[in-house]
């Protein structure tokens, strides 16, 4: 007979459930003071970061799936703060970048992260960031060396 299966010992699920806490937790910050879901965080957030993309790129940045990165991309483009180019040799393929009124949006946005994570580190104490992002790095090497 086999051992019991742990759920809580499990690293996908533990995995999933701290990334969901943080991921609530830091869209309290940004829902309260831009309004913003949290797709359209994550594609701001990709494009701030990236400079230029296309929404399938967005998409694989961030693992959403087209439909919500669609509706981000709708949306961040309605608050004026992303434009489309047209790719002139693919008619299917739109370039999308931040405007002047998104970077300061991704400013804005990424000092709040930034003393997100700070208030996460002090409660953590020190060292364990670093000891975490080790920890993922590992998982992450391991993971994409298999895959090939």
């Amino acid at each position: 007979m086999s051992e019991a299966f742990d759920l809580e010992s499990f690293l996908p699920y533990r995995l999933n459930r701290a990334a969901e806490l943080i991921s609530v937790s830091f869209s309290k910050e940004y829902k309260q003071r831009f309004q913003m879901t949290r797709p359209e965080w994550r594609a701001l957030a990709a494009l701030g970061s990236a400079g230029r993309m296309t929404a399938t790129e967005i998409g694989i940045h961030s693992n959403m799936h087209k439909t919500k990165v669609s509706r981000a991309v709708r949306d961040l483009e309605q608050r004026r703060w992303l434009r489309r180019q047209d790719n002139e040799t693919d008619r299917r393929v739109e370039h999308l970048e931040l405007t002047a009124q998104g970077q300061k949006a991704y400013r804005e946005i990424a000092d709040l992260a930034h003393a997100y994570q700070a208030g996460i580190e002090k409660a953590l104490g020190p060292g364990a960031i670093e000891r975490i992002e080790a920890g993922l790095a590992d998982v992450e090497r391991a993971l994409l060396t298999k895959r090939r």
